[in-house]
C-alpha cells in the first residue's frame, strides 16, 4: 500500500524510494543505459563462471561503480555462475551481464565459459567405462 492509497500525500522526490523495496535506481542508470557487455560483445551465459583475477594489478575499486564494487566483492569469496552473482546482488541479469563486461574489459575477472553439449563426451561411452572399472 502506497502513501496515496492511505490517503498520506508522498514527500517531494520521494517517489524514488519505497519503503519496502527501498532506492529505486533504474537498470539502465546502473549500466550508463547500455544493453549489451562491452564492445566484444562477449556473451555471458547464466552458468558461466567468474572469478576475481587474482593476478591483476591492485586497482582503485573507487573508481567502479557501487554495484560493480558489489560484484567484486561476491567473487572475492568464491567462484560463482553470473545467476549467482545476480541474485547475491540483487540485480537483473541483463544489468549483471554489462557490469560483468566491464569488470572482464578492465581485467578484474575472468570467465569460464560452460561446454557446448555437443563437446561433452558420450552417455554410453561414460557408462561402459564405468562398467569397465567394476569389472576390475
Amino acid at each position: 500500500m502506497t502513501q496515496e492509497t492511505k490517503g498520506v500525500q508522498p514527500e517531494p522526490g520521494s517517489q524514488w524510494y519505497d519503503g519496502e523495496a527501498g532506492p529505486l535506481v533504474r537498470p539502465y542508470a546502473m549500466t550508463g543505459g547500455r544493453t549489451r557487455p562491452g564492445p566484444g560483445g562477449v556473451r555471458l551465459d547464466l552458468i558461466a563462471l567468474v572469478t576475481l583475477d587474482s593476478g591483476a594489478p591492485a586497482a582503485d575499486d573507487t573508481a567502479l561503480g557501487p554495484e560493480h564494487r558489489v560484484l567484486i566483492g561476491l567473487c572475492r569469496t568464491e567462484t560463482q555462475s553470473v545467476a549467482e552473482l545476480a541474485a547475491g546482488a540483487d540485480l537483473p541479469v541483463g544489468v549483471v551481464r554489462v557490469l560483468l563486461g566491464d569488470l572482464l574489459e578492465l581485467g578484474r575477472v575472468t570467465v569460464s565459459r560452460p561446454v557446448p553439449p555437443a563437446q561433452l563426451p558420450d552417455e554410453r561411452i561414460l557408462r561402459e567405462v564405468i562398467e569397465g572399472l567394476r569389472a576390475l
